[in-house]
């Protein structure tokens, strides 16, 4: 994790304000961001602060060294991969921790937006389909957006690109410019290899 948080404070330097952060486990430190930004025209600016081992017990400290100094307009947070075992024995202390780190970044980043995604779940496990569950009420109550990836979904990502394409050529381009809609973009970033 040292290894990961020296880097990111180093990119930290050359990054822009205002731009969309990804905020997740080891999972998510390998979406192909520029691949994806460049075959969806995404416009914004786009950093991964994933983290190998994050967990609710480190994500303050995290986020305070490496994603609050970009000043981000919008946070993906997809956590909770690591905190099964805490959900699995205190549901309620994770719902504490999971809603604490929100308050907290909602503190450091007063005016930016959070999606919360939620854990992949293609085997059904109960135990992770109960933590989604637990991800959705924290959204509701909290006032994010929540994005749900648990289940593969169907995805054609040619017709995704073809909508786009044909919205720029209609001249809709500065509406997609603005701002994407969250689960347009939480589709492309974190469901991209499930094709």
């Amino acid at each position: 994790m040292e290894k990961e948080l020296k880097l990111y404070k180093s990119l930290n330097r050359l990054a822009n304000a205002d731009g969309t952060v990804i905020f997740g486990d080891a999972d998510d430190r390998v979406i192909p961001l520029a691949e994806l930004k460049e075959t969806f025209e995404l416009q914004n600016n786009y950093y991964n602060r994933s983290f190998s081992g994050l967990s609710l017990s480190n994500s303050a400290d995290l986020f305070d060294q490496c994603v609050a100094p970009l000043c981000p307009k919008d946070i993906y947070l997809h956590i909770g991969q690591n905190d099964l075992s805490l959900f699995e024995k205190e549901p309620s202390a994770f719902d504490q921790g999971y809603t604490s780190l929100i308050k907290h970044i909602r503190n450091v980043c007063k005016h930016c937006s959070l999606a919360i995604i939620t854990l992949r779940n293609a085997d059904n496990d109960p135990l992770i389909e109960q933590l989604n569950k637990h991800l959705a009420v924290i959204a509701q109550n909290e006032g994010c957006e929540l994005c749900d990836i648990a289940k593969q979904q169907a995805w054609n990502p040619r017709q995704t690109k073809e909508v786009v394409s044909f919205l720029y050529s209609m001249g809709f381009v500065r509406p997609l410019t603005n701002k994407r809609p969250v689960q347009d973009v939480a589709r492309i970033l974190f469901c991209y290899n499930l094709i």
